[in-house]
């Protein structure tokens, strides 16, 4: 594939997550969310929409998460900015050197990724933080396709079980994956056949996981050393 070629495919991709309205549920919330926003953002125009992945095109490392927090990624449009699960990830990343700044506000603020892309199993932001398991069905296509597009990747790290289940549910379904269903804990890495990337899986940067000390900073950068080894 070209130049010109490859970011059309990217083009058309974005275009079908963000005019995406397969979920009822999810529209309805994301949108009654985006009218009646939360006070500390009155004076935000909220996204209100699906959300595309972000990042770096060529990289080798993918990041996998829930999805759009409803008052985060949902009001400014991309994934993991604008609230706290986003403040530990990117402050992780710059730390590790995925990241040209410590912040992610909002589009535009000049944050870019090296070597490394993000996304979600959904993306639409779900009530209570939980989708349904069918509209995690519904978004997979745009995970596949992101995937394919994502040729270099050499590691995908999921955070949390949703994202790590969603992905090994991408492989199996497309008889990529065999064998014992892997388990979902802290650090766990997991290898498959070439050119399939290891798996590596960590706690989501929730809020409820940081201020507990579930997860903490340096077991985030933990992460990210593990990852780096991997990537050579």
């Amino acid at each position: 594939m070209n130049e010109a070629s490859y970011a059309q495919a990217w083009n058309d991709l974005n275009d079908r997550i963000v005019n995406c309205r397969q979920c009822p549920r999810l529209a309805a919330y994301r949108e009654e969310v985006a009218r009646v926003k939360r006070r500390a953002y009155r004076d935000w125009d909220y996204w209100g929409k699906p959300v595309p992945g972000f990042g770096d095109q060529n990289a080798r490392l993918v990041i996998v998460g829930l999805a759009p927090g409803a008052h985060g990624a949902n009001r400014t449009g991309r994934i993991f900015t604008g609230d706290s699960s986003g403040d530990a990830l990117f402050a992780a990343l710059h730390r590790a050197g995925f990241a040209s700044q410590p912040t992610s506000r909002q589009r535009g603020d000049g944050l870019e990724l090296r070597d490394a892309f993000i996304t979600a199993v959904v993306r639409c932001a779900p009530p209570d933080n939980k989708p349904m398991p069918q509209e995690t069905l519904n978004c997979r296509s745009y995970l596949v396709r992101e995937l394919e597009l994502l040729s270099s990747a050499r590691v995908v790290l999921a955070l949390g079980r949703i994202a790590f289940d969603g992905y090994l549910d991408l492989l199996t379904a497309s008889g990529r994956s065999s064998g014992p269903r892997r388990s979902f804990f802290h650090g766990a890495v997991y290898e498959f056949d070439p050119p399939l990337p290891t798996l590596v899986a960590s706690y989501h940067p929730s809020r409820q996981n940081t201020q507990t000390g579930r997860l903490t900073p340096a077991m985030l950068d933990q992460v990210f050393e593990k990852i780096r080894q991997l990537l050579g």
